[in-house]
């Protein structure tokens, strides 16, 4: 049913849409992951769940690039025991089986799934996209980490996707605060703004953790210095 579909997105591409209309990134699936990293989960995986996950996964993307997210960093220190809590809040999300979003390639090699989406936004979206480049909203760059914890009673795709998830917004974390630690001379208590991811992230298995680095696009609306609490 999968591969099915994906022959159908393959043939009903868009060609009329300029590159500058359209998003663009690869995914990529390992089918034999290392069985330290992935309890209790069924290896090698079949092609029509790699290419499920690889399009779940790029869909979680895209909603990250043209919605983002608001945050709202507790930045925490260890001398005052001041716990670090970094919330974030989705804008909006695109869902897999968007008709907007599409298979441009897809090959396996070395027992990995290679995908490369393209996702052609609507004006509206266009409109956020557009945001996201204002001269206020900063470039950044954080690498993340995620660990296994077996899911937490969800099924087995949907941890999968959570793992991502996790390293995923880690990162942005750790974007807001090494922006932070190069604008502000003290350490302020909490940061309060709005963050989107760039393009899709550098992805990989790292000591049983699954690893993340993305660049984003950052907008610190406000900053809560210790002195006001």
């Amino acid at each position: 049913m999968i591969r099915k579909l994906l022959f159908y997105f393959l043939l009903t591409i868009p060609f009329f849409a300029s590159a500058q209309d359209v998003l663009r990134g690869h995914v990529r699936i390992d089918l034999e992951p290392p069985p330290s990293f992935y309890m209790d989960v069924r290896v090698p995986l079949d092609h029509d769940t790699a290419y499920m996950r690889a399009l779940e996964v790029a869909a979680m993307f895209f909603s990250a690039q043209i919605y983002g997210w608001s945050f709202h960093y507790d930045i925490g220190e260890r001398a005052r025991g001041i716990p670090e809590e970094f919330e974030l809040t989705p804008l909006g999300e695109i869902t897999w089986g968007d008709p907007r979003l599409f298979v441009t390639d897809a090959y396996f090699r070395n027992h990995t799934l290679s995908l490369w989406v393209d996702y052609r936004p609507s004006e509206h979206q266009h409109r956020r996209l557009a945001m996201w480049r204002k001269g206020n909203i900063r470039p950044v760059q954080g690498l993340g980490f995620a660990f296994v914890d077996g899911g937490g009673g969800l099924t087995e795709s949907a941890a999968w996707l959570a793992i991502r998830k996790r390293a995923l917004e880690d990162a942005a974390r750790a974007a807001v605060r090494a922006m932070l630690q190069a604008s502000e001379r003290n350490r302020p208590r909490q940061a309060i703004g709005y963050i989107s991811l760039e393009r899709f992230p550098d992805d990989w298995i790292d000591s049983g953790r699954w690893a993340s680095r993305a660049r984003f696009r950052v907008e610190i609306m406000e900053i809560i210095p210790f002195a006001v609490h």
